[in-house]
């Protein structure tokens, strides 16, 4: 980089903020940042934020001095125009040269295609970086979004948390502006509590070195990797280990500037309590690293880490053991509480649960999944167990929901009505089956492994989706309350997973029964089938996409149908395989020039005895012949060879058109071979409508 430079440093003081705020902050303000300095011809080495729960920090290495140069071209007249044959510049060439503030001497030619014009080229100056950032500055900060921001005093301006002070040097020199009633220098503040007073930083180069002296690591990096290393080194010094969990070690880097991991004890009598519960009031609650063995069991200890020294460790090591251990004593008694009633005693409670306003209870709800599953049990061929198993899991599916365990910490429906069933006495599978009826619960969580909690899965949600349907509760825009997309994507991933044959269709229409003459549905059968397929095709298109299927082979596939999601999985990646084939070019001649001319046809059928031409005669016995094929391919699901039977028809096609005119004035003749090439289309729309694909992107 050309000219002299300096480092430029920003720091946003603040009250602490929540965790999840710093790390989208910091992306944002990076890219602020650099796409400013830019705009403003500022050129730097590069651009890197840090941060911890009290400050956002900006720093740009070299930094220019002053903005690049800016040359700017303004288009005149044609020189014919600008100026006379002698050459001398005419009234249009001054007029533009006037208007555009430059001399008319200094007008450049240029061609622009055939045409010669004149051109004004102005020259600025760049400014100092000292007059660009002070109005720069307040702007990046400005920019800033968070998902919740709060006002403070009587200012208008709102931010993360309340500002409480900002730096800002470029070099040794303050950046002056000010923000939110603070004006910018050089004074910052260290740890809140092991750092006395306001420290002075003199330049950018010694910032995090003084920050470090002030107990703040303000590199979040930095900070996780000591973080990772210390827990680590904790549990193996206990003969245990750390698993890897991203959330918890991101959200605790963010909640502390100074780390220092230590590690406490809980009584081993609390290790009889599933370990979910145990993994959740520390993880969840607490913010505690739970420590396993080599097998993967608990160890009765935890690791938490505090934001500052070690100095009276064993202090804070007695007072986070002391909150565990009520906790703890807590979720034992409401264990021992709930087990004092099989699980299936507690179902009739949920009569009086709300599900939904217009929907009714979860009692209800029970009774329409145990009929969606006896259902899905019928048309998927499930045999007799494993009916037996999914209705039976139907029925307490629910039933941890008015336990004391669940009431408490909700985040665990579904694991304890695992646990409660397998101590209830229920069989292994009824208790699997209602765990992995809410799965998946997020975006790459585990999908249910086992028929009877595929088969609950999918009528949970269904119900859930029809049911929001019928009464007029779709998802809009960012809005989706009950989270219905979400589901929708379980289903889909559940269906292309397990290869499941399942007509959406008619599925939907059953879960529609199931409220009908129940609850009063605002809308038609008709309306929510249509509106629900459309949902669905919306889920299933993105992760087509996103398995790296093509745009248009996706889009060419659902326009012929989706209304099976394995068939139609199926059929994407035959389009896709076969686009690679020379053949598949004669298949989309073929089906683009049949398509065309008889996409408006009504008449599908096709009568032999008007067939009169010879090559009309061939096409017809290719297509019937070809046609016998396809009907074996369909039933195979073999749809790769099914367009490459249809790709053959291309030659008997061109002798086709070669040979006759279509659209004669014999209407019996013309409606003829209109149906002749109406049906060679329809073979090819059974597996995908080759309108929507896009030549160029094959």
């Amino acid at each position: 980089m050309a000219g002299n430079s300096s480092d430029f440093l920003l720091e946003i003081g603040v009250e602490e903020m929540p965790a999840r705020f710093l790390d989208p902050a910091l992306a944002e303000l990076k890219d602020l940042a650099a796409a400013a300095l830019k705009e403003q011809r500022l050129e730097f080495i590069k651009v890197e934020t840090y941060g911890t729960p009290r400050r956002l920090t900006l720093f740009v290495e070299g930094l220019a001095e002053s903005q690049a140069p800016l040359e700017t071209e303004a288009k005149g007249p044609a020189v014919k125009v600008a100026y006379n044959p002698d050459g001398t510049p005419t009234k249009a060439a001054e007029g533009f040269a006037r208007g555009q503030g430059v001399p008319v001497a200094s007008l450049v030619q240029k061609t622009v295609g055939k045409v010669d014009y004149v051109f004004a080229v102005k020259r600025e100056a760049g400014r100092q970086a000292v007059e660009v950032l002070p109005l720069l500055a307040p702007a990046l900060i400005a920019g800033l979004h968070f998902p919740k921001p709060m006002r403070w005093g009587d200012l208008e301006i709102r931010f993360a948390r309340p500002i409480r002070w900002i730096v800002a040097l470029f070099g040794s020199d303050i950046v002056p502006f000010e923000f939110a009633g603070h004006q910018a220098g050089r004074a910052t503040a260290g740890h809140r509590f092991l750092s006395k007073g306001p420290i002075e930083v003199s330049s950018p180069a010694e910032y995090f070195e003084k920050m470090r002296q002030s107990f703040v690591m303000v590199d979040p990096r930095e900070r996780r990797e000591t973080i990772w290393r210390q827990v680590q080194e904790l549990a193996a010094s206990a003969g245990g280990k750390i698993e890897q969990d991203e959330d918890l070690l991101n959200e605790v880097n963010n909640l502390l500037e100074y780390p220092t991991a230590l590690m406490g004890d809980f009584s081993p009598q609390y290790l009889n309590l599933p370990k979910e519960v145990l993994v959740t009031e520390m993880r969840e609650h607490q913010r505690y690293f739970p420590v396993t063995s080599a097998g993967g069991g608990l160890l009765p200890k935890f690791i938490a880490v505090r934001n500052g020294g070690a100095e009276y460790i064993e202090i804070v090591m007695a007072g986070n053991e002391k909150v565990l251990r009520a906790r703890l004593a807590d979720a034992d008694f409401f264990f021992k509480e709930d087990l004092k009633a099989p699980l299936v005693e507690k179902v009739p409670a949920l009569k009086k649960i709300v599900f939904q306003e217009s929907l009714g209870s979860i009692y209800d709800k029970v009774v329409r999944v145990s009929e969606l599953t006896e259902y899905l049990a019928g048309v998927l061929g499930a045999d007799e167990q494993e009916k037996k198993c999914a209705l039976r899991a139907a029925y307490l599916a629910k039933a941890d929901l008015v336990t004391n365990m669940v009431y408490e910490f909700p985040e665990l429906q579904g694991v304890m009505g695992r646990e409660y069933a397998e101590r209830s006495g229920e069989g292994p599978g009824v208790a699997t089956a209602i765990y992995e009826h809410y799965l998946p619960r997020f975006a790459s969580d585990d999908l249910p492994g086992t028929i009877a909690g595929r088969m609950l899965s999918i009528a949970d949600k269904m119900d859930n989706i029809v049911g929001c349907f019928a009464i007029g509760i779709q998802p809009s825009g960012s809005q989706d309350p009950y989270a219905l997309r979400r589901q929708a994507l379980g289903i889909s991933h559940i269906l292309l997973a397990g290869g499941i044959k399942l007509s959406l269709e008619k599925t939907v229409e059953k879960a529609y029964r199931c409220y009908e003459g129940k609850v009063s549905l605002k809308l038609s059968l008709g309306e929510v089938t249509k509106d629900v397929a459309e949902f669905f095709k919306h889920r299933l298109k993105g992760i087509l996409e996103d398995r790296g299927f093509h745009y248009d082979t996706v889009e060419a596939v659902l326009a012929s149908g989706c209304d099976d999601f394995s068939d139609a999985f199926k059929r994407v990646q035959a389009l896709a395989d076969f686009r690679s084939d020379p053949a598949f070019d004669n298949l989309l001649t073929a089906f683009i020039r049949a398509n065309n001319l008889s996409k408006k046809t009504v008449n599908i059928h096709i009568d032999p005895e008007r067939l009169v031409d010879p090559s009309e005669k061939i096409l017809f016995e290719s297509l019937d012949s070809v046609r016998g094929k396809v009907e074996k391919y369909q039933a195979d699901q073999d749809y790769r060879s099914q367009l490459a039977a249809i790709a053959a028809l291309q030659e008997p096609l061109d002798r086709f058109f070669n040979s006759v005119m279509v659209m004669v004035d014999d209407q019996p003749v013309r409606e003829n071979r209109l149906a002749l090439l109406l049906n060679l289309a329809a073979l090819v729309k059974q597996v995908a409508d080759l309108s929507k694909i896009v030549v160029d992107a094959k």
